[in-house]
């Protein structure tokens, strides 16, 4: 089994932490919470660079290493940072709960060491 973190935590006040494990080479499953949002939905990405030194702007496009076009989560046809949307209560939490075939934590379209960003939907 594989495992990786992404700790969140912006300027903006936006915390949390997501989980991602992987049992050879099967899907990814990503869980976790986040924090200090605005209610409603989020959509939830991998970008491409692990810089956050600008919050998601410095992070690049959605992680899409095969060239697909922007889909959702159930596409075959979709950027494979594309994870769809979380949806953020009243309180500003949300509870992340994924598992993807499209974001492998080994092998040569590893998202180990790109950024994890939520924006409004």
């Amino acid at each position: 089994m594989v495992k990786a973190v992404a700790v969140l935590n912006s300027s903006e006040g936006v915390k949390g932490t997501i989980n991602f494990t992987q049992e050879g080479d099967g899907p990814t499953t990503v869980t976790g919470s986040l924090c200090g949002l605005k209610p409603g939905l989020h959509g939830f990405h991998v970008h491409a660079l692990g810089d956050t030194t600008n919050g998601c702007m410095s992070t690049g496009p959605h992680f899409n290493p095969v060239g697909k076009e922007h889909g959702a989560p159930e596409d075959e046809n979709r950027h494979a940072g594309d994870l769809g949307n979380v949806t953020v209560g009243d309180d500003g939490t949300a509870t992340v709960s994924i598992v993807d075939n499209q974001i492998p934590l080994t092998g040569p379209n590893s998202i180990v060491g790109r950024a994890v960003c939520s924006c409004r939907s």
